[in-house]
């Protein structure tokens, strides 16, 4: 809006200094006659009739929605919670099998080295 009317008074100020210009004639000033004394007041016009009051105007149009805000900062990271409590001893396992009697080693012979 702003460009078009710069443009259109460009155009015309442009077109109107393009014309040819007239001679310009100053008028003779004519003699003007002093007034005589003022008559007598005439009488006082009649009063005006009450105006009336004019109609209401159109309700607006609504407004435009406005635009979404921006996006929050991340949140503190929150505390860490506390230790558990210890877990309960528990009982002692069964009773294991009775192993077999080892076999005699028999004519296997075994060396101790000295020190």
């Amino acid at each position: 809006m702003r460009y078009s009317i710069l443009f259109a008074a460009l155009i015309a100020a442009l077109g109107l200094s393009a014309c040819e210009k007239a001679v310009v004639v100053t008028p003779v000033p004519a003699v003007v006659a002093v007034p005589g004394p003022a008559g007598p007041q005439g009488a006082t016009g009649a009063t005006g009739e009450q105006a009336q009051k004019g109609d209401t105007g159109a309700t607006g149009s609504t407004g435009a929605t406005g635009y979404t805000g921006a996006t929050g900062n991340t949140g503190a990271t929150g505390n860490t919670g506390a230790t558990g409590y210890t877990g309960a001893t528990g009982s002692t396992g069964a009773e294991g099998v009775q192993g077999e009697r080892g076999k005699t080693g028999g004519d296997t012979v075994v060396i101790v080295p000295g020190r």
